[in-house]
């Protein structure tokens, strides 16, 4: 079935209040992340006519989401900015603003109710695409905004070229957004300042590196975005990751293996790692062969010689990244899931076991390369459960939902904490795959779970 059609009605650029010209250097942080595509995130937000008028949304919401994205832009005035080489140079590249430069910001309409987009069951990304405005690779803009009118609600989509700033950055810009929407007290300010990272003797050196590594390889590659893809959610309790912990640590007792770090965590990438293996439908699913995880860790209160603070605005993320056999993290029973939960935790320990060396921090590309390269296959890891994504209100409740729908471009799996726990300690993670794979890892996760809870 076709998606039905977007109707577009109003394309217009938000300026911040006049900020002087800045021209903020990309670290080697940012320049990793030149040549990937866009992030993509949609906040989904049911607005019944008690909380948005008569018709639901109204035009006053609207209006408010676009003063308010100026207020926010204030200080957060860079991301209005395009990304260029610096003039001058044939290798460095820096984030530039001036005067009059801001953020596309569009308003749609879209003729679908929001409970069917907003579901947790496996939906097309044909369907929720269209809520995602365009953002290029490469240089040009770095963040492209679009509230979209649906039936019963309202769709807040994102597109931010992740050169710019990572997770933590993006979603304290949406917070302050959303803060400056509703009326609530504005959350401190970002700390613009590149200098935090590039005072490190080592840093020129590494950006050397990475750009390097960026010329040699053009476009990252990425999992191929089939027109048939599906975006599910599947959400762990507390009682769920409990009892992968107690799975684990009683396989490690039998085994006489050493008991990994079990935190929620390693808990939850280890079952779904281990889910995702098994979904694999091919003959090398269960070989010997080695395939890995990889997860961002926050250098923020890692870096040389001081720590950064939590607001800087730019990427400060480096690499986890661990392999386990095929054939091991297909085991049935408690067997595939100890040895994901020891890779992923293994992988932790070597990316925190002490602060970020400048050999470690140059090696990442190289390492992720070779492992890309072993064609085992590499499952990635977007957003966090650090981030409250579902603590973005803008003034007419929580989301309903939060989606990154980019991952069904990167076959990243999508982790946020869960909206139905004010609590915490429970997940939700966002799965994209075709129909036949999207079966399979359904099935698998279902035995998992019922399996964890009659053992």
């Amino acid at each position: 079935m076709d998606p039905p059609q977007l109707c577009v009605q109003e394309s217009a650029v938000v300026a911040p209040p006049p900020a002087p010209e800045t021209s903020l250097p990309l670290t080697f942080f940012d320049v990793y992340w030149l040549n990937s595509p866009p992030v993509e995130r949609v906040f989904f937000y049911s607005i019944t006519p008690n909380t948005g008028g008569k018709d639901g949304v109204s035009s006053a919401i609207l209006s408010t989401l676009r003063t308010s994205l100026a207020q926010a832009l204030r200080a957060y005035f860079p991301l209005a900015g395009r990304l260029r080489l610096t003039p001058g140079t044939a290798d460095r590249y820096e984030l530039h603003y001036q005067p009059g430069d801001g953020v596309a910001f569009t308003v749609a309409e879209y003729a679908v109710d929001v409970d069917e987009l907003a579901a947790d069951g496996p939906r097309e990304v044909a369907r929720i695409l269209p809520l995602v405005p365009p953002l290029s690779t490469g240089v040009g803009p770095v963040l492209a905004l679009q509230a979209t009118v649906l039936r019963g609600g309202l769709a807040v989509g994102i597109s931010l070229h992740h050169a710019a700033c990572d997770g933590a950055s993006c979603t304290r810009f949406l917070h302050a957004w959303a803060a400056a929407s509703s009326g609530a007290a504005a959350p401190p300010p970002p700390v613009i300042d590149r200098s935090l990272v590039t005072k490190d003797p080592s840093s020129r050196h590494i950006y050397d590196i990475y750009v390097g590594d960026l010329m040699s390889t053009e476009e990252m590659e990425y999992v191929k975005m089939s027109s048939d893809k599906l975006l599910a959610t599947f959400t762990l309790s507390r009682k769920d990751i409990q009892r992968v912990k107690d799975v684990v640590a009683a396989a490690a007792g039998e085994a006489g293996a050493p008991l990994p770090r079990c935190s929620s965590l390693v808990a939850t990438f280890g079952l779904i790692w281990s889910c995702c293996q098994r979904a694999k439908d091919d003959d090398e699913a269960s070989s010997g062969d080695p395939t890995y995880i990889l997860f961002p860790i926050d250098h923020r209160p890692r870096m040389k010689p001081d720590p950064i603070p939590d607001e800087y605005l730019g990427n400060c993320i480096g690499a986890a990244l661990h392999a386990a056999p095929k054939d091991q993290l297909t085991a049935a029973g408690a067997g595939g899931i100890l040895v994901a939960c020891t890779a992923v935790a293994a992988a932790i320990e070597e990316a925190m076991g002490h602060t970020a060396s400048p050999e470690k921090m140059e090696s990442w590309p190289k390492k992720i390369l070779e492992a890309v390269a072993t064609g085992g296959g590499v499952l990635s890891v977007a957003g966090s459960p650090r981030f409250r994504v579902y603590d973005v209100d803008f003034g007419f409740g929580r989301p309903a939902k939060v989606e990154i729908v980019s991952v069904a471009r990167t076959g990243a799996m999508a982790l946020a904490e869960s909206r139905r726990s004010s609590a915490g300690g429970v997940m939700e993670v966002g799965i994209s795959l075709p129909p036949a794979g999207m079966q399979r890892f359904q099935k698998y996760f279902d035995d998992a779970i019922s399996w964890l809870h009659h053992h």
